[in-house]
């Protein structure tokens, strides 16, 4: 297994749940990080090594350590020849793998299917030729790929089972230190890096231009291990070193707390949303990677609830247009919506969450039984 960042580390953990109660002997090896090592998984890298974003500079200085990674990856693997190779999600890095794993006779299971009814539509041949099955977290997906000649299953998303349907928001403040009354923002500026580095000083320029409207707002920042120091770096560089609350991990037990999020545009949208809370999606990156990208998109939307209830149910603000005044007032905007906004967002939230609500790993292990069967 290869999973390359921490959503994807968090989605194989589950994943190797439903692998182990189907074959409680297996086995399982390769790229991954915390979740998948407390499942007994072997890391030979740790997840974050893969961990790098866009096309510019990021990825250039990155490069040849991840392809040498790939390369001896590859090696092993051929070598040692295992029942089944699953890539989770990190495609630029899986898919390659994958598709000389299955040449050499290596049955691939690729976990989330790669955005490709998002932007770059070219992939469906690679993944074709890559793969011999796709486990889908949305519902629309299986349908898309069939047209192209790719198997896959709709598996639901994970995240909806273990997101509760309602979350105690008392008691997540109560957990967190935080005041139980006035407005909470919670600042999620990624998990990688580089999003820290183009994204945590404007959000916290942003949550400062909302402490001078709203004095007795609380905010609060959920930081990945190791990422820590970068952040707290951030916060100073903005003035708000004394006004954040900086956590450890917690991501989930803060977003149960809020009342809105700052939230760069990824999976923690999606979490976000299952939690039923009101959001600001921003992303900012260099700008060779945002011209490349931008002419990829096929989707109006780049955030995950907007995509998946194809309107705009949050605002997005992407590059030039995510600055801290103009994050500033969405937040705001957010926080003083009518009440029949809010419940209406809610319910649009709800039902998204009961749709995306399945048995992942056992109907996910079911899948991979038909592949290793076939």
């Amino acid at each position: 297994m290869v999973a390359g960042e921490a959503s994807g580390d968090l989605l194989a953990g589950l994943l190797l749940d439903g692998l182990r109660a189907r074959w409680p002997g297996v086995l399982a090896a390769g790229i991954g990080g915390p979740e998948m090592q407390a499942r007994g998984f072997a890391a030979w890298w740790a997840q974050d090594k893969l961990a790098v974003n866009g096309y510019g500079w990021e990825l250039l200085r990155r490069y040849r350590e991840i392809v040498g990674i790939r390369r001896q990856l590859k090696a092993r693997l051929l070598k040692q020849r295992p029942d089944l190779f699953i890539g989770v999600d990190a495609p630029d890095f899986n898919l390659d793998l994958e598709a000389s794993l299955k040449a050499s006779g290596i049955k691939t299971v690729h976990f989330v299917s790669p955005s490709v009814w998002a932007w770059r539509a070219e992939r469906l041949a690679k993944i074709r030729r890559s793969v011999d099955h796709v486990l889908c977290l949305f519902p629309f997906e299986p349908a898309l790929l069939a047209q192209h000649g790719i198997a896959a299953t709709y598996v639901g998303h994970p995240l909806a089972q273990r997101i509760p349907l309602e979350a105690d928001r008392p008691s997540a403040r109560l957990q967190l230190g935080l005041r139980p009354d006035g407005p909470v923002l919670a600042l999620l500026p990624g998990s990688r890096k580089s999003e820290i580095a183009h994204l945590a000083v404007r959000f916290f320029q942003a949550a400062a231009l909302v402490r001078r409207e709203l004095p007795n707002v609380q905010c609060i920042v959920p930081v990945v291990p190791g990422l820590r120091a970068q952040v707290e770096a951030a916060a100073q560089a903005s003035g708000m070193a004394a006004h954040l609350g900086i956590v450890s991990g917690q991501s989930h037990t803060v977003l149960a707390a809020c009342d809105i999020t700052l939230i760069a545009s990824g999976t923690a949208t999606l979490e976000a949303a299952l939690f039923k809370r009101a959001m600001v999606i921003a992303y900012h990156m260099n700008g060779w990677s945002w011209q490349i990208m931008r002419r990829k998109r096929l989707q109006p939307w780049v955030g995950l609830p907007n995509i998946l209830c194809q309107e705009f149910v949050v605002p997005e603000l992407l590059q030039d247009a995510a600055t801290p005044a103009a994050l500033a007032q969405a937040v705001l905007a957010g926080l003083r919506n009518e009440p029949d906004h809010a419940a209406a967002l809610q319910q649009r939230f709800f039902d998204l969450h009961l749709q995306l609500r399945c048995d992942t790993p056992t109907i996910a292990s079911y899948a991979i039984e038909k592949v290793l069967q076939a």
